[in-house]
């Protein structure tokens, strides 16, 4: 049976390109966020940084005139360390990252180390440095389990594309010749782990993305209705590229509020 948006009780949705573009709010975001807390449905904005804290974050989308609770913050930090406090053994762990990632294994009950840890947990950072990456590699050369918060290869800014999370993890992979576990999109694992966080079923919750290759196909791999919206990086034309589709594509999230 194919589902309605009218059915959907429960939201994830990305955040760049989606509620905001550098900095600035995309028209009809603030207004769908409103509606969603007005008739009290469950919804969670996630994003594949792992740089910022669910607190600071909150508090830089206020200052681009979004108010979202810090409760109803995703990052694939915090899917990481759910993740990972899920695992058996030892919570100890080498960490590149910055104070999201840092504080989302801490609050997980992880011991940060460079003794033996059990895992190499590599997040988001402007800081990545050589000591750190060699530390990296000998650690998981001497058995710690590689995990990375996202994929992502590079990341926007005001003067073009950034080395990203992804882009580094190649190098160690380079000289490891072990490939990580990566916890963001586009694997499903951030999707079910958003999910349990608002106790919603994929029968009725609904993923907005505006990337085909992350949100859209993690979406759909997770069971969601998908909304693809072309307020990002995603064209109408690359669409046709792609061997799935969306459930729905729209323009902008301001073309989402009718419809619910």
């Amino acid at each position: 049976m194919k589902r309605n948006v009218r059915d959907i009780e429960c939201w994830l949705t990305d955040m760049d390109g989606v509620l905001v573009h550098e900095d600035q709010p995309i028209p009809g975001a603030a207004d769908l966020l409103e509606r969603w807390v007005t008739t009290s449905k469950r919804f969670l904005v996630l994003t594949n940084n792992s740089i910022y804290t669910p607190r600071d974050l909150s508090a830089r989308l206020a200052r681009s005139g979004l108010n979202i609770p810090e409760e109803n913050l995703w990052t694939s930090a915090l899917a990481t360390a759910d993740f990972l406090a899920g695992q058996p053994g030892d919570k100890t762990a080498f960490v590149i990252g910055e104070a999201g990632l840092t504080t989302a294994l801490h609050e997980a009950g992880f011991v940060m180390t460079e003794t033996a840890p059990a895992y190499v947990v590599m997040g988001e950072t402007r800081n990545y440095s050589f000591d750190a990456i060699t530390k990296a590699v000998r650690l998981i050369n001497g058995g710690a389990r590689f995990i990375v918060t996202n994929p992502d290869t590079t990341g926007p800014s005001a003067d073009g594309p950034l080395p990203a999370t992804g882009a580094v993890a190649a190098m160690v992979t380079a000289a490891t010749n072990r490939q990580p576990y990566v916890v963001g999109k586009p694997n499903p694992m951030m999707f079910r782990s958003a999910m349990n966080r608002i106790e919603a079923h994929s029968e009725t919750t609904a993923m907005i993305g505006d990337r085909m290759d992350t949100d859209i196909v993690a979406g759909m791999e997770a069971g969601l209705l998908t909304v693809l919206v072309l307020s990002g990086v995603t064209s109408v034309e690359e669409i046709e590229t792609f061997p799935y589709r969306p459930s729905l594509v729209l323009d902008s999230v301001a073309d989402l509020g009718p419809l619910i």
